[in-house]
C-alpha cells in the first residue's frame, strides 16, 4: 500500500467528525434561510411554508415550496461542505474527498 493511499483513508477517517458536525449546522442554517425566502416570497397571513399533507394548500403551492427548500438546502449544504473540506486542507495540507 502507499503511503498517499494511506494518508488519503486517514484523511476522510479524519474528516468525518467535521463533515457530520458541518452537515447539522448546514441543516440548521438552511431551514433558516428557507423560511425567511418563504416569508418573503408568499406574502400574506400564513408564514410558515405548506407541507405535503396539509390539505388548505393546492399542489402547485407545496411543490413550488419543496423546489424552493431543496435548492437552498443544496446550496448551503455544497457551500458548507466545500468550505469544511478547504479548512481541513488547511489544516492537515490533505483533501479529505475523492
Amino acid at each position: 500500500m502507499r503511503s498517499e493511499d494511506r494518508s488519503s483513508k486517514s484523511a476522510k477517517i479524519l474528516y468525518q467528525p467535521l463533515g457530520l458536525v458541518s452537515s447539522v449546522l448546514a441543516g440548521v442554517v438552511a431551514g433558516q434561510a428557507f423560511k425567511q425566502v418563504w416569508k418573503r416570497a408568499a406574502p400574506g397571513e400564513q408564514e410558515d411554508p405548506p407541507r405535503a399533507l396539509e390539505s388548505e394548500y393546492d399542489m402547485k403551492q407545496v411543490l413550488i415550496a419543496a423546489a424552493i427548500q431543496g435548492a437552498i438546502f443544496a446550496l448551503v449544504k455544497a457551500v458548507v461542505s466545500r468550505g469544511g473540506a478547504r479548512a481541513f486542507q488547511r489544516w492537515t495540507g490533505e483533501w479529505p474527498g475523492d
